[in-house]
């Protein structure tokens, strides 16, 4: 109980958070544009997880100018050295801002509402705020941002387990995780929802909590044989491919296998399933609804 009132005061405690600004009057349609953005990826393969949530986004808002922003650094840094450019979000809105559009919608498709997320936001308010910025600029929530978020999210993981699963093999599914943010207790919160539908489904995290070490009791308590290793990220990016299924004695299959499990890799990100891109785009419904 004490952790479902804490999740639920943290929700209340985020949506305070303004996510829009301006000055522009009701019902102004405006100049307007559509900036995605993501933590981003230098793989590839990943990069077409992104890609396709684009193709969603054209879809639904054909007509609308749609742009990318990349929020980490150390990626933007290392795709430039390859010879591609990627904008931050603050370069990216003061080019849609010098190029003429006045009502501009940002979708946040990180996983939860932590330290970038809510720098995002920040910066997007800023632009609002200014006497010859935008006159509407709204932020769409990440990913898990409600109760109702979270179930549908993870009835949407569910589904995109192998087949060949058996009711007494786990799942694992890495988290990014965010130690210093309040965000973080989210990952918690979703091991709650798991649980509600499948007790043997957990979340572990990167750099937040709980980490693989906190669940590996449940797993030898279950007397499970095998686990299912899946990203919970947008991408299966560096992480996923590395301290997750890596070779590395340090990645979560390698300390998996040394304790006698099985391990079975799925290298697909939540970008990629259909489902829980629905989840983003009702986000990205209800911030363009405020440009209006």
């Amino acid at each position: 109980m004490a952790l479902t009132i804490g999740v639920g005061l943290l929700g209340l405690m985020l949506l305070s958070s303004a996510v829009w600004a301006g000055h522009g009057k009701k019902g102004e349609e405006g100049k307007r544009a559509i900036l995605l953005a993501a933590f981003g990826t230098t793989i590839p393969e990943a990069q077409k997880a992104l890609d396709q949530v684009e193709q969603r986004v054209r879809q639904e808002f054909p007509g609308v100018e749609v742009r990318w922003a990349y929020t980490s650094g150390m990626v933007r840094k290392k795709l430039a050295s390859e010879g591609k450019t990627l904008e931050s979000p603050e370069m990216a809105l003061a080019r849609l801002m010098d190029d003429g559009f006045t009502h501009v919608a940002v979708l946040s498709l990180h996983t939860i509402p932590g330290r970038e997320f809510h720098e995002l936001a920040q910066n997007a308010r800023l632009f609002g705020q200014m006497s010859d910025g935008f006159r509407k600029v709204s932020v769409a929530w990440p990913l898990l941002s409600s109760r109702e978020d979270h179930v549908r999210v993870a009835k949407a993981m569910i589904r995109q387990i192998p087949s060949g699963r058996k009711p007494q093999d786990a799942v694992v599914l890495m988290g990014h995780g965010s130690e210093h943010h309040p965000s973080d207790a989210i990952y918690s919160a979703m091991n709650l929802a798991f649980h509600e539908l499948d007790p043997n489904i957990h979340v572990a995290t990167v750099d937040g909590y709980p980490q693989l070490e906190d669940i590996l009791p449940r797993l030898e308590a279950a007397k499970t044989r095998k686990v299912y290793l899946m990203p919970f990220m947008a991408v299966a990016g560096d992480h996923a491919r590395n301290d997750m299924s890596g070779d590395e004695p340090d990645s979560w299959k390698s300390v998996l296998k040394a304790k006698g499990f099985d391990c079975d890799i799925v290298l697909k990100g939540t970008a990629e399933n259909a489902e829980i891109v629905d989840v983003w785009l009702d986000h990205l419904k209800t911030a363009m609804r405020q440009l209006d």
